[in-house]
């Protein structure tokens, strides 16, 4: 199967456009989204099979985890608060007309990010070849499971993860700054406090680390930190009640038909797209 992510790529495509949101309208997103598809399902249909277009909730369980995950995205936003929300509910808009209208499986999960529902799918299906269609590196991890590649639509080519449990022990010591989590050495509010710093990560601390973990035991002095990273970081972590949401949202039925693609185009006037109307 083919697993994109959709915010990703989304957004990707509307900064490829222009940095200015404001000069973005829903016309623009329709269209650059669709001819994305387009072209992801031309690539990689013949070898991994059906497009799966996943979504974001906007409503995170790791929010309740850990109340700063993602504050500093947050922040950033608010500085342009009317334009993110605009923009959010074009995706949205976006998101319910795939879903109306094209025959492919559409996956929002109340609760989930992207990331859970794609690696609880990846997980449950790798033996059978899974395309992950996201520049996030935090799905390389994933490809501790044989089958599982990744495509980055920002780098234009695949992400190839030598080792993916150090690349996972490293990423859960450093954190991701983009998601509000510091690393094992810093406190929770570390990235939120402007009159804090993060104590900077060493290859002596990585090692260390590596060591510790290779003996069953947590890294010394700083083991609930690592329990918090590991708990927002590893894709292992995911909670049951999740996963149990995520099979149930996988087991609905598509309701978008090919037969809807025509008058669709229509209208939406999407001219030149209709000519590869059968490339959908």
């Amino acid at each position: 199967m083919i697993l994109i992510d959709m915010s990703q790529v989304i957004l990707g495509n509307v900064f490829g456009y222009s940095r200015d949101i404001s000069k973005v309208d829903e016309d623009v997103v329709r269209h650059m989204t669709l001819n994305s598809l387009r072209m992801y399902k031309n690539k990689f249909e013949k070898k991994y099979g059906d497009m799966i277009l996943v979504f974001d909730s906007g409503d995170y369980w790791r929010k309740e985890e850990f109340p700063h995950y993602k504050g500093t995205r947050k922040v950033k936003q608010n500085e342009d608060k009317e334009l993110w929300s605009n923009l959010w509910n074009i995706v949205a808009t976006v998101r319910e007309e795939l879903e109306k209208n094209f025959p492919y499986k559409v996956m929002r999960v109340a609760r989930a990010e992207a990331d859970d529902i794609i690696a609880y799918l990846a997980k449950k299906y790798h033996q059978e070849g899974v395309m992950i269609i996201s520049s996030d590196k935090d799905f390389q991890q994933l490809q501790r499971y044989s089958g599982v590649k990744q495509y980055s639509p920002k780098k234009k080519g695949n992400m190839v993860c030598g080792n993916p449990k150090e690349f996972l022990i490293e990423h859960i010591i450093r954190g991701d700054s983009s998601d509000g989590i510091p690393n094992i050495l810093s406190d929770d509010d570390t990235l939120m406090n402007e009159d804090k710093r993060q104590r900077p990560i060493t290859k002596g601390v990585i090692k260390s680390v590596t060591e510790d973990l290779a003996f069953g035991e947590l890294p010394k002095g700083y083991e609930e930190n690592w329990k918090r990273n590991q708990k927002l970081v590893d894709l292992e972590k995911i909670p049951d009640w999740i996963n149990t949401k995520i099979e149930e949202a996988w087991n609905e039925p598509i309701v978008g038909k090919r037969n809807k693609l025509f008058n669709y185009f229509i209208k939406h006037k999407l001219k030149h797209l209709m000519e590869s109307i059968e490339e959908f």
